[in-house]
């Protein structure tokens, strides 16, 4: 056999336990699959199941790896012409292009986002998308888009503000089953990110140029 035909096969085999998972934590929650579950509902073998984790755990947090390298890339892509276009107009909504990835990219991962970011799945994602927001967005490194320095409240504060707000953004439009394009998402979310969540709302008017 081929390394290549073996390669798909395995490739074939996670998919197949990944999208096990899945299901069983919208039927019944994360907490309650055990791998005899994930087994049985992909047609495997537990043995087979062991070939590539090591419990339901290990599964989950490759999963969620895969999703945390994937929205890393899509930030290193961007962020640094962002961040230049932010420094030479802030006042312009140039944090859009981003957030558009970002949503096309959850909207590509919907399921297992919603699966995993809803109360049935594992607390633990929220945790990991909170700490990457702040590793991205905060720091004193060149790469990062706000120096922590530079902010006008603690850094803390803000990546906790920032952080929770999008995931629970990201919560809604999920749940709600994806009504608005990742265009739009990123349309309202640029809007409350650049301007704040007062103007938003239609209390503040934006200042005179």
């Amino acid at each position: 056999m081929s390394g290549n035909t073996t390669d798909l096969r395995v490739v074939r085999t996670k998919q197949i336990i990944r999208d096990a998972l899945v299901e069983l934590i919208e039927e019944k929650g994360f907490e309650a699959v055990t791998v005899r579950d994930i087994a049985a509902r992909a047609r495997i073998n537990r043995g087979t199941f062991y070939d590539h984790y090591q419990d339901k755990y290990d599964l989950m947090a490759k999963c969620e790896e895969e999703i945390m390298a994937g929205l890393s890339s899509i930030v290193k892509n961007i962020v640094p012409s962002l961040k230049t276009q932010l420094q030479q107009s802030p006042s312009r909504p140039t944090v859009y292009p981003l957030v558009v990835a970002i949503f096309e990219f959850l909207s590509e991962q919907s399921r297992f986002m919603k699966a995993a970011l809803g109360p049935k799945g594992d607390v633990s994602l929220q945790a990991k998308f909170k700490a990457f927001m702040q590793e991205v967005m905060l720091g004193r490194r060149p790469d990062v888009l706000i120096n922590e320095d530079e902010c006008l409240v603690p850094p803390k504060y803000f990546a906790t503000y920032v952080g929770s707000a999008h995931i629970g953004v990201i919560q809604q439009w999920l749940e709600s089953g994806m009504q608005e394009s990742p265009e739009d998402m990123a349309r309202i979310l640029t809007t409350i990110l650049v301007h704040g969540p007062l103007y938003a709302a239609g209390l503040k008017k934006m200042p005179e140029p």
